[in-house]
């Protein structure tokens, strides 16, 4: 095997964020579709993939695997314009991409998911619960990209690409882009970087609650 392989799930926004990470750096890749509402990401042929049974998954060409979509990313960047050879700085790429999974994921892409795939009612306590959490956490994110092209300065990094993952699908849960007006300009300016795509796809029937097999029943 002479290109990476990608464990990959077409709707999840951890996993388009690696796709889009490879199209901006030009490697190809071999991409192996996983259903996760198909019960794909249950079964031992995966279970000896990655053990916590979730997507992505990076195969390099010496057969090794890296799960997690943030040390992908981390993975992937080294010795690119996507990573700062400046240790701080690079420490604060991973600060940014800690937020993504802890606090912004959940707030935004989770609400999302849940939303549409009918595990939520927008008008439920928990939906509420999140809902309040996404406007808190794209309020900071606005301040912070206030006076700030990107989220380290000028230079675009892999924690726009991890932000943008699930930011740019924010309005999906409801939340209230048009009040985040840096935030709206931020993702516009992504949009507009070289080897930009999005081929993010909608949930799939089988994804709705009740309907298929995964980690998420």
């Amino acid at each position: 095997m002479s290109d990476p392989r990608l464990y990959d799930y077409a709707a999840s926004g951890n996993c388009y964020k690696v796709r889009l990470a490879l199209a901006q750096l030009g490697i190809g890749y071999e991409r192996v579709p996983v259903d996760i509402f198909a019960a794909e990401t249950l079964t031992p042929e995966f279970a000896s993939v990655n053990p916590a049974r979730s997507t992505p998954v990076l195969e390099l060409a010496d057969g090794r695997r890296l799960p997690e979509s943030g040390a992908i990313l981390v993975h992937l960047a080294r010795g690119t314009e996507l990573l700062p050879d400046d240790p701080f700085e690079q420490s604060q790429v991973l600060r940014w991409l800690l937020f993504e999974q802890s606090e912004l994921l959940p707030v935004t892409g989770g609400l999302r998911f849940r939303l549409v795939t009918g595990r939520l009612s927008p008008d439920s306590a928990p939906a509420q619960a999140r809902h309040a959490g996404g406007v808190q956490m794209l309020g900071l994110l606005d301040g912070h990209l206030h006076d700030r092209a990107f989220l380290l300065g000028d230079g675009y990094t892999i924690a726009d690409i991890a932000l943008y993952g699930y930011t740019h699908v924010a309005h999906e849960a409801g939340l209230p882009m048009d009040e985040f007006p840096a935030v709206q300009a931020w993702l516009e300016r992504v949009a507009q970087q070289p080897g930009y795509m999005n081929d993010l796809v909608p949930y799939p029937p089988n994804a709705r609650a009740g309907a298929g097999r995964s980690i998420y029943e």
